[in-house]
């Protein structure tokens, strides 16, 4: 039977510390639950998790590569639709958080309890339910189990975060602090707010989206791989490495790959797994040396023009890259959405477009931009004989008036090629569950939705919106005119399931409405794979925010459905 590992804080004449089993511990963590054994390699000792839920083989494998984790309990967000004022939604939470800290207190792994995460939003953070629903929760954790500090993670330290934190709630601990160009300030932030207890960075890394620059159109100047890499050095060095007995150590965001803004901003690795600047240089901190072979060295892609060019128009790009080992570079352009909101919600994953690469080489290539007028990105990747690579991207503008170009994905092929989000769930939630990259069913590539409706009777279904939780409260979606019809592929496990489907759910009676509302129902699978499609040929097209949704209706036994190739034609 596993035995938890005592872990407590102390404060000694030097100020505050971290002991695990007796001995002092300190963080030298990363975000993210990927690369675990090359976490290990890098001097690491510690993951965060944001939840805790289905997370029994993460702590086993940690516990395996004596990696310990500070496991999140999330707590809801206002702007996803939790109402702190319902005593419902918040007794139904602390019920879960119970249930998740009663499963994983006496794991091994455990090192301490993150109750929430931004859970107070980016304004003030003033709203006293939610910190009391956090230090009840806090409360609760401290009552069944004595043997884990418990934390609670803020957006940076403005507002009345500080004062909460430290002076309001007693069962809270640590102060776990997200803070990316602003870490340097943490500590400044911390001592006028006169702050009482130890924290640590439960994010840290480069500057974000909403912290740089941007084209007169909007799209966010990301730093290269290589500056970020000295942001991240920057950052930890500001607010870690200078604050003994204060910061208990910090996790380095993220570790592994995540689409949010771009597909490389604040992935430490690519998807292919390669091995970015910004590994090495926690390394360095970690174990004191840098790696034997670095990654490559990149500066910023510089155009040979301007940055707004024509339909169709031949463009120049150049970029220098250094490096002990051989290189080899790719180039790629894809649509550009703009979408630079904080919060780490979904972000899509937009193919590169094809064909527009004229001339490839290391350090320069020849692109022929898009006829369709809109934003565009053009990104760099270089990568060394090591496992090593450096990227950069600067965003172009196609003059005109922006135009989606066709087909448009609403579901490629797995859940991070989708400019929507299927995050609006309808009717009997708790008996369906969606997996959406299944490998049971396939119509094109290699997965495909996989939808379950419990039973018995009752119906539910999921919308896929933009921006997530957007049920007209929240600016958002695509101007799709031009395309005549949604299409996507469908069958039943065995057929004769039921479904009902369409484009746009957003009514005028809201702020911010989908422009066109299309719909059918009672519509009768086959077990084989079957085209269904929307015609939209005379729908107002120009503000989609909800482009898709599907219900299913429930039998007296359970039902399955599978959904393929979701997109936009003309």
């Amino acid at each position: 039977m596993a035995e938890a590992i005592p872990v407590s804080l102390t404060r000694t004449d030097s100020g505050w510390q971290l002991l695990r089993d007796g001995e002092p511990y300190f963080i030298r963590g990363a975000g993210g639950s990927e690369s675990l054994p090359e976490l290990v390699a890098a001097g690491g000792n510690s993951i965060r998790t944001w939840d805790a839920e289905g997370i029994d083989t993460l702590l086993d494998d940690a516990h395996s590569l004596g990696l310990t984790v500070a496991v999140g309990i999330w707590l809801g967000h206002e702007r996803h639709g939790f109402d702190y004022d319902d005593p419902k939604q918040v007794a139904d939470q602390f019920a879960r958080a119970k249930r998740l800290v009663e499963q994983h207190k006496d794991h091994p792994a455990v090192l301490l309890w993150g109750v929430g995460n931004e859970m107070e939003g980016f304004d003030q953070g003033d709203n006293p339910r939610i910190w009391t629903a956090v230090n009840e929760v806090a409360a609760m954790i401290k009552e069944i189990d004595p043997h884990h500090p418990t934390m609670t993670v803020t957006t940076f330290v403005h507002g009345e975060r500080v004062d909460w934190v430290h002076h309001k709630l007693p069962a809270i601990d640590i102060h776990g602090i997200n803070a990316y160009g602003g870490a340097p300030a943490v500590p400044q932030f911390l001592a006028d707010g006169d702050a009482t207890k130890p924290y640590l960075l439960s994010e840290f890394g480069p500057q974000g989206t909403w912290e740089v620059g941007k084209t007169d159109w909007g799209a966010a100047i990301e730093p290269t791989s290589t500056e970020k890499a000295q942001q991240y050095q920057r950052h930890y060095d500001a607010a870690i490495g200078s604050q003994t007995g204060k910061a208990l150590g910090g996790y380095a965001f993220v570790w592994g790959n995540k689409v949010e803004g771009t597909p490389t901003w604040f992935g430490m690795w690519l998807r292919d797994g390669a091995r970015l600047a910004s590994v090495d240089v926690m390394q360095s901190i970690w174990r004191g040396e840098p790696p034997a072979n670095p990654a490559p060295a990149v500066t910023p892609l510089s155009l040979d023009g301007l940055d707004k060019v024509d339909p169709g128009e031949l463009i120049e790009v150049t970029v220098e890259a250094s490096d002990d080992d051989a290189l080899r570079a790719q180039w790629s352009i894809s649509y550009d959405t703009l979408d630079n909101m904080t919060g780490g919600d979904y972000r899509p994953l937009w193919p590169a477009l094809e064909d527009a690469i004229i001339v490839s080489e290391l350090e320069r290539a020849e692109i022929r931009v898009p006829d369709i007028p809109g934003p565009y990105r053009i990104f760099y990747t270089v990568y060394d004989e090591a496992g090593g690579a450096a990227t950069a991207n600067v965003p172009i503008l196609v003059k005109g008036k922006p135009r989606t170009p066709m087909p448009f994905p609403v579901y490629d092929d797995g859940f991070e090629a989708m400019p929507w989000v299927p995050s609006g769930w309808m009717g009997d939630t708790a008996k369906l569950s969606v997996d959406g990259e299944s490998t049971e069913q396939v119509y094109s590539g290699q997965h495909s939705i996989r939808m379950r409706l419990e039973g018995p009777f009752g119906w539910a279904g999921v919308a896929w919106q933009h921006p997530a939780n957007n049920w007209g409260t929240q600016d958002g979606g695509f101007d799709l005119t031009g395309a005549t019809a949604l299409e996507f592929w469908a069958r039943g496990e065995y057929g004769g399931e039921k479904i009902g489907y369409g484009v746009g759910i957003i009514g005028k009676d809201q702020n911010f409405p989908d422009s066109a509302v299309v719909k059918r129902e009672g519509v009768t699978l086959t077990r084989e794979w079957q085209r269904y499609r929307v015609p939209l040929k005379r729908a107002d097209l120009s503000e989609i925010r909800t482009g898709f949704f599907i219900t299913l209706e429930g039998r007296r036994t359970p039902i399955t459905v599978y959904l393929d190739q979701i997109r936009y034609v003309q």
